[in-house]
């Protein structure tokens, strides 16, 4: 008999923020088509700011209460983020004896707990409580096991995973042909916020130093704007010589991406804490080499020279490696070869069968 699930989430996708937690949401449906019975409490509100925290946060938390009356009936309630997300989930667990999974995307570690003396007690007391912890990346892991006592039986290393039939390697110069990009230029692609933890400040003046010596490159920024503020700083910072060469596009969907990953020279992800990296992972099941910097789970999944890492918060590292990758065939062959072995262990089937083996 298939298990009935409750997924609470504090990200979610809406048709405003298309990429609002868009790993939650895939994972959630890849588990439908399994056949699992899965209903969702979830937040797809984005906004920042105090008040819009208070309001969004006070709907959410209402919405997944709603849900309280009918709560004998979940096998499973699994909370994406420890904080907050666990602390509703933790109800069904102690009212209806329901099996209680929290998975830890990073930002709820290496971030929100990080926030108050409160918040780090009740991360604590949630991971405590749950009966499995799963994380996506391995620094996570040594973080729930070391700083808050966790037994390792209780903790699992399954991340998102990634969608091979989605992104995949399709020839690139057609790709390039269908995008309308250059033939004759690289094109440098970076997916994700256009946040300053992105490392964004970085990639800009890295880029600019480059292309001064190399002067037949592009830079792609796909994703949303988080601050207007941030946006104008970065746009400002553009060089009148490279104002036709770096490009914002706002946010695409999955099949898209996976399109402009295809055709990209080189995928860059320079993020100050990434707690897996699925972007990068995606990148490389696309047949695109990854330069991004050696923090949380980028320093596994690139190391042994499936990719290029760099220093965080080095512009110079940054265009050191961009270089290296750029100029070097055999090592941009060798890290094709090494990234594809990577997409298919990290193959979201395989992880969609760990994550159903954990609801049983």
């Amino acid at each position: 008999m298939s298990k009935r699930v409750l997924v609470i989430s504090n990200m979610y996708p809406s048709r405003k923020n298309p990429t609002y937690g868009i790993f939650v949401r895939n994972q959630v449906e890849a588990l439908r088509k399994k056949g699992l019975k899965i209903d969702i409490a979830v937040n797809r509100d984005n906004r920042g700011g105090k008040l819009n925290l208070l309001k969004k946060y006070g709907r959410w938390f209402l919405k997944t209460i709603s849900k309280l009356p009918s709560g004998r009936k979940y096998d499973v309630v699994h909370a994406h983020y420890i904080f907050p997300s666990g602390l509703p989930a933790l109800l069904f667990k102690k009212l209806f004896k329901t099996k209680l999974i929290v998975t830890s995307h990073g930002g709820d570690l290496d971030q929100m707990a990080k926030k108050s003396p409160l918040i780090r007690k009740m991360t604590g007391y949630i991971l405590q409580e749950a009966d499995h912890v799963i994380v996506v990346g391995e620094a996570l892991k040594q973080e729930v096991t070391g700083n808050f006592g966790i037994p390792e039986q209780k903790v699992s290393v399954i991340n998102m995973g990634v969608n091979r039939k989605v992104f995949a390697p399709i020839d690139a110069v057609k790709a390039k042909q269908e995008l309308k990009l250059a033939p004759d230029r690289k094109h440098l692609l970076f997916v994700g916020n256009w946040i300053e933890a992105k490392g964004l400040r970085e990639l800009i003046e890295a880029f600019q130093r480059l292309n001064v010596k190399r002067e037949d490159l592009e830079l792609h920024l796909l994703g949303s704007k988080k601050s207007e503020q941030f946006l104008e700083e970065l746009e400002a910072s553009i060089e009148q010589a490279n104002e036709d060469r770096i490009h914002f596009h706002g946010p695409k969907d999955q099949k898209a991406v996976g399109k402009w990953m295809a055709a990209a020279d080189v995928f860059v992800l320079p993020s100050y804490i990434e707690g897996f990296g699925l972007v990068a992972l995606e990148a490389m099941s696309c047949h695109t080499p990854v330069v991004a910097t050696d923090v949380g789970g980028l320093s596994y999944l690139l190391k042994d020279g499936t990719g290029v890492l760099v220093e965080p918060k080095s512009a110079d590292s940054l265009e050191a490696g961009l270089e290296q990758t750029l100029s070097d065939e055999s090592l941009r062959a060798s890290m094709v070869e090494k990234g594809e072995q990577s997409a298919g262990e990290n193959d979201e089937e395989v992880m969609l069968e760990r994550i159903i083996d954990l609801y049983e």
